[in-house]
């Protein structure tokens, strides 16, 4: 028996032609190194900041997919992959990873794969997310941080500066949505990645912008 059903890898980001950043391989060699899956699962569509990088025919490039692509060309059967291209946040990450994979194939031992300076601000998020009411089944949530070294100073320190914004503004949420419903509520109707009535209304930084 594999040591985790699944191996979630958030999203940090797609660029030109599919190419991922330094932060993203990493999590993705670590899956690799550690093996013992049932499958991994690369999260993220890309962002809602800017415009998805376009292939050659024009197509938008899903961050997932470039990470699957990578995973493969890096021995990992494709049968082992499973991609979610719904998600353009860390909370649609977690969400979009339990309602379209996880529930379904009944997954329970999972591990999340991220950087340093994105893991606290992931594990609060996966640990609401994944223990909101109606469960039908009861996680085991592991987590395992991936190392910053080699981010550019500059990037490194926007990206800490946007994790403990977004931190802040999440904290007064996790407390109050307790149900899948509840939280199915607020993500489509108070969210600005997924509302209609909301979208657009959230701008990064010129330094943070730059490092999706």
């Amino acid at each position: 028996m594999n040591k985790y059903n699944a191996i979630l890898i958030p999203g940090g980001g797609v660029r030109e032609m599919g190419t991922l950043p330094i932060w993203t391989l990493r999590r993705l060699d670590k899956a690799i190194q550690i093996g013992g899956y049932d499958f991994i699962i690369p999260l993220s569509a890309g962002t809602t900041h800017k415009p998805p990088p376009l292939d050659n025919n024009g197509r938008p490039i899903f961050e997932s997919i470039s990470a699957a692509k990578y995973l493969i060309e890096n021995g990992v059967p494709s049968n082992k992959i499973l991609v979610d291209i719904s998600s353009y946040d860390t909370i649609g990450n977690a969400y979009f990873s339990r309602v379209i994979h996880v529930d379904p194939l009944d997954l329970k031992r999972l591990l999340v794969i991220t950087s340093d300076f994105h893991m606290p601000r992931t594990k609060v998020i996966f640990s609401w997310v994944y223990n909101l009411k109606e469960k039908k089944t009861e996680y085991e949530l592991y987590f395992e941080k991936v190392s910053d070294e080699g981010i550019d100073d500059e990037i490194l320190i926007a990206r800490k500066n946007k994790e403990r914004r977004s931190m802040a503004e999440i904290a007064g949420v996790v407390n109050k949505i307790n149900t899948l419903k509840e939280f199915h509520k607020w993500l489509f109707n108070e969210h600005a990645a997924y509302s209609i009535n909301k979208s657009g209304n959230y701008r990064l930084s010129d330094d943070v912008l730059s490092t999706y």
